[in-house]
């Protein structure tokens, strides 16, 4: 029996993942639970407006866990970590926390310039992961058909 220990290492990070993903996944379960449970105080409560921010901050959130369950989903049937779902995970954090500071009025000028300067930056990442992403798929094409060609 032959030991290999890069057989070791993604057999070991298979199974991180699959408990990471399983994790998640508990967690957009029990935040949709959630979700609905603060539907019902919010037609209770006289803080209409304080109600509204934590139920926007928790479907914001939840955004996030399932672009985060995308990227771990997606490892399991490439055995790669694609750039396009992580980018896309922060992109929602940082609109997340626009959003609530914006609604609560807890913003100021410098921050909004700060936030929208990490997301041209995190937009320009998300376009060139695209495009590379691209490239490498049809560079992978085109070596299948070379391969092809030449078996023939």
């Amino acid at each position: 029996m032959k030991f290999s220990l890069m057989k070791l290492y993604d057999k070991v990070l298979c199974v991180a993942f699959g408990i990471m993903l399983l994790f998640i996944a508990l967690g957009i379960v029990v935040g949709v639970a959630r979700l609905f449970l603060n539907l019902g105080s919010l037609l209770l409560n006289a803080d209409i407006t304080g109600q509204y921010v934590r139920i926007i901050s928790e479907v914001l959130t939840l955004f996030i866990l399932i672009e985060l369950s995308r990227s771990l989903a997606d490892y399991f049937s490439e055995h790669r970590l694609r750039m396009t779902f992580i980018v896309d995970a922060a992109i929602v954090f940082v609109l997340r926390e626009i959003m609530i500071k914006l609604f609560e009025h807890k913003i100021g000028s410098d921050e909004i310039y700060a936030l929208s300067a990490l997301l041209f930056v995190m937009g320009c990442l998300r376009i060139g992961s695209v495009l590379v992403f691209q490239r490498e798929k049809r560079m992978f094409e085109m070596s299948d058909k070379a391969k092809q060609a030449a078996e023939t």
